[in-house]
């Protein structure tokens, strides 16, 4: 009986152990990645975002922000943990080793004399007849009667003074960590119990493993099903206008899913009147055009008409139903634009080049749905080519209020963000006709619109020159900058119901040929992933070059200090095309704020593969000119210049040229576009 027990409690301390092994060193890497986390505020502080409430820290929002599953499933363990503790501490019986000396209140050695004087004084103390407490009783059958006849007794007097134990020679006992149910066990009980662990250790497992596997059979990594990306694989095609990647990304399984109810019709009748204008009818044939919309799949038509009432601002009228609908169309809308994004850039060309003109689509895309500004605000307008989408980012900012603004002159976005300050609040109090506190609040957005530098260069490592087959590196650092200081924030999205961090696509492309070359997302959340990423990229670069311990030493330290100055580091690998000089473009764009796009000029000399030789390094400098691209739905092989937004009209379509410095694959260049713009690793 009592080796089961001791079994029993052996069979805690086993199972405490296995929960602590994993528990306590997770434990101290969370709190340790909490502590990490900075208090610093990364959001917009203006009044929409505040009236938005996704910042807004309300005790249910910190409680739901910590019922995650697994912080839920760390604070149960460690519950079980603190009940095993006390139970094995003050519940289960602990083994005793038997002293009789100890137990009589004796040394040892104590002559017989004293043994009986000591027995007698602790039988007035517990005996049954002097004491009628029932632990009293067992603590002297059990302990004291024992002790005082191991001691009296001759034998086993000796066998314990040799032995340890008054029984003589004792055997080793091993016990098993199981509970003591199980040890006890009949036959009728033990089948039943081997019915449960079959189902428990087999058919439970197997079950979660059928489960997760149809599921990841169905889902991407990114939470994205396979079936969309074969969609929009088929759908992609390298002139794809912006105007019509819309088509492409509402085709989404996702979006297909979601239920179309006869209860939708009316409402979605009405908020195709509201958003028609905005739906690229033909006016001309404007019946034929409104039947061929409606003759969709219902859940094109959906989809498009929900999208359409975010850009517009029209979803107050939804419906709760539609408006649930809404919101999780708008939850899905950033990682189902991701992988568009990546769809674009997969190497098809048979140079291995992905397309730029749909990833520049897209990205605009994403650019108006975190905004909420409608996709014609990009058109050309009164001699602006970039459009009023820029300004509509901004709040209290109305097509009014820019038409206001522009008779001051004010025709760009750039020249609005260059204005000082004061001159700025004059403007938008005097002219527009904001308040003061209106004004307040565009000045906190325009500190929170980041401003980019690139500096950037191509290069084959230890050689002079670039030959045609080489294994081109491209090495740009990405510096972002904003007026408040920030380096890591969160876009300005008060109609965007969800939280979006800001990322930033850096494209290595050929304009003219529409192919992209490299491309990586970059994003300055993380810091410290930065840090590590430039120190190792850095490092093997200049082991590579065969440079010294300190010289690698310094220019990692130098990287580093770059880094946490608000810069990032962005490589790439390319094979250097035939001979001839390359007029290429770095795009880095933002899928997050509109007029943040910015470009640098880039000319690579690339020189004809000598056998043997030095080879020869020509150098060439000069602006390179870029012209504006004429949009062609149906034609494939057309140029694109230069980037330039596909919404604006052929007409207005402005001749600009380069202004960074360039020299054989080498261009540093500060933001020319509209509003520079930030990037991340």
């Amino acid at each position: 009986m009592a080796a089961a027990e001791e079994n029993s409690s052996l069979f805690l301390i086993f199972i405490l152990t296995m929960i602590a092994l994993p528990l306590v060193p997770y434990t101290i890497m969370r709190l340790c990645r909490a502590a990490n986390v900075k208090a610093k505020t990364i959001h917009c502080r203006c009044s929409g975002c505040h009236r938005s409430g996704k910042y807004r820290k309300s005790i249910y929002k910190r409680i739901s922000n910590f019922s995650t599953c697994s912080n839920l499933t760390i604070l149960l363990l460690w519950i079980v943990m603190i009940f095993l503790v006390y139970y094995i501490k003050h519940v289960s019986r602990e083994v005793q080793v038997f002293e009789p000396y100890s137990i009589l209140g004796l040394e040892p050695g104590a002559s017989e004399s004293d043994i009986k004087k000591s027995y007698r004084r602790l039988s007035i103390q517990y005996h049954p007849d002097k004491n009628p407490d029932p632990e009293a009783h067992k603590y002297f059958v059990e302990f004291i009667s024992k002790a005082y006849q191991a001691l009296t007794d001759p034998v086993s007097r000796e066998n314990y003074e040799k032995y340890g134990h008054p029984d003589g020679r004792q055997g080793m006992q091993m016990g098993i960590a199981l509970p003591k149910f199980l040890l006890n066990m009949d036959g009728a009980s033990g089948g039943i119990m081997l019915l449960g662990i079959v189902g428990l250790c087999i058919l439970l497992p197997l079950m979660i493993a059928v489960i997760y596997l149809s599921r990841s059979s169905k889902y991407t990594g990114n939470y994205v099903m396979h079936q969309t990306l074969s969609t929009y694989y088929y759908f992609m095609k390298p002139s794809l206008a912006p105007s019509k990647v819309m088509d492409v990304f509402i085709k989404a399984a996702e979006y297909m899913e979601m239920p179309v109810r006869r209860s939708d019709d009316e409402p979605l009748q009405k908020l195709f009147v509201a958003v028609r204008s905005e739906l690229n009818l033909d006016l001309k044939n404007i019946r034929t055009e409104q039947a061929k919309f409606w003759k969709q799949h219902p859940s094109l038509v959906k989809m498009e008409l929900l999208i359409q009432a975010h850009l517009t601002g029209e979803s107050f009228a939804l419906t709760p139903a539609l408006l649930k609908d809404y919101r999780h169309m708008l939850e899905l809308a950033p990682r189902l634009l991701d992988e568009l994004v990546k769809i674009a850039l997969l190497p098809r060309s048979p140079h291995g080049f992905g397309w730029l003109r749909p990833a520049i689509g897209v990205i605009e895309l994403s650019q108006n749905i975190i905004q909420a500004v409608p996709l014609s605000a990009r058109k050309a307008s009164g001699g602006n080519s970039e459009g009023i989408a820029p300004f509509l980012q901004l709040p209290h900012f109305t097509e009014t209020v820019v038409k206001k603004i522009a008779r001051k002159k004010i025709r760009s976005f750039q020249e609005f963000c260059d204005m000082p300050v004061e001159e700025r609040a004059t403007l938008l109090t005097q002219v527009a006709g904001l308040s003061d506190e209106g004004a307040q609040d565009v000045e906190l957005v325009l500190e929170m619109i980041p401003s980019i530098e690139v500096d950037i260069k191509c290069e084959t490592e230890g050689e002079e020159g670039i030959q045609e087959g080489d294994v081109v590196t491209m090495y740009a650092w990405v510096s972002l900058h904003r007026r408040n200081g920030l380096t890591a924030a969160l876009p300005h999205a008060p109609s965007f119901p969800f939280h979006k961090e800001e990322n930033f696509w850096l494209l290595l492309a050929d304009a003219a040929s529409n192919e992209v070359w490299l491309s990586q997302k970059v994003s300055f959340m993380d810091e410290t992933t930065a840090i590590t990423a430039a120190s190792k990229a850095i490092q093997e670069t200049q082991e590579a070059l065969g440079a010294s311990a300190k010289e690698i030493g310094i220019a990692v330290r130098e990287a580093v200090d770059r880094v946490k100055k608000g810069s990032r580091l962005v490589m790439g690998k390319f094979q250097a095309p035939a001979e001839g000089t390359h007029n290429l473009t770095s795009f880095c764009l933002c899928d997050a704020w509109i007029g943040c796009d910015t470009k640098t000029s880039l000319k690579l000399k690339v020189l004809k593969r000598s056998r043997a030789g030095t080879r020869g390094h020509v150098a060439e400098e000069g602006p390179v000119a870029e012209d504006g691209i004429e949009e062609e739905e149906e034609e494939e092989e057309e140029e694109y210049d230069d980037y330039e937004s596909e919404y604006s009209d052929d007409e207005e379509d402005e001749k600009s040229k380069g202004k960074g410095k360039v020299a054989n694959g080498v261009a540093h260049q500060k933001a020319n576009s509209d509003i520079d713009s930030g990037s991340d690793d």
